[in-house]
């Protein structure tokens, strides 16, 4: 076993083990972006949620995918719409409401995942005040969202 002293084992300073890893090629260079939901400002969506970007194409160096925090008040609902290419997740945490898909009705509560593929028509109701995470790839744009 390498001593400590190479900068090997468990009393080696871990930046100096990555700066080592990086310039030898075994790993990318560190790049990581923390962005705190409170720090970010609502809006209004094209579908007339409430959001907050917490990752998405305003705020970090996203390629893929798009986080933010939806909420809807009693008794809102997001317009009937769908996305051309974006497939959307979402995962709810606070509050229940009525998810259609595509015409079908379900009943939905904190800690259901819902999965919306691309081109599905959908819309959710809020029947208590709702709040959930929307996962969107590619990432979420109003100029993919559509309308009848």
């Amino acid at each position: 076993m390498a001593s400590a002293e190479e900068g090997e084992g468990i009393f080696c300073n871990i930046q100096t083990w990555l700066d080592r890893r990086q310039k030898q090629g075994s790993m990318p260079p560190a790049m990581m972006t923390i962005n705190q939901l409170s720090e970010q400002a609502p809006f209004t969506t094209k579908d007339g949620s409430t959001i907050r970007s917490i990752l998405d194409l305003t705020n970090a160096p996203v390629e893929k995918q798009s986080l933010a925090e939806a909420s809807l008040p009693v008794g809102a609902k997001t317009d009937r719409h769908y996305h051309k290419l974006s497939e959307e997740f979402y995962f709810l945490l606070e509050g229940r409401g009525v998810m259609e898909i595509n015409g079908e009705i379900r009943a939905v509560g904190p800690g259901d995942a819902i999965l919306i593929p691309a081109g599905a028509w959908h819309q959710i109701e809020a029947t208590e005040p709702l709040r959930f995470l929307c996962c969107c790839a590619p990432p979420y744009s109003h100029e993919d969202t559509y309308f009848a």
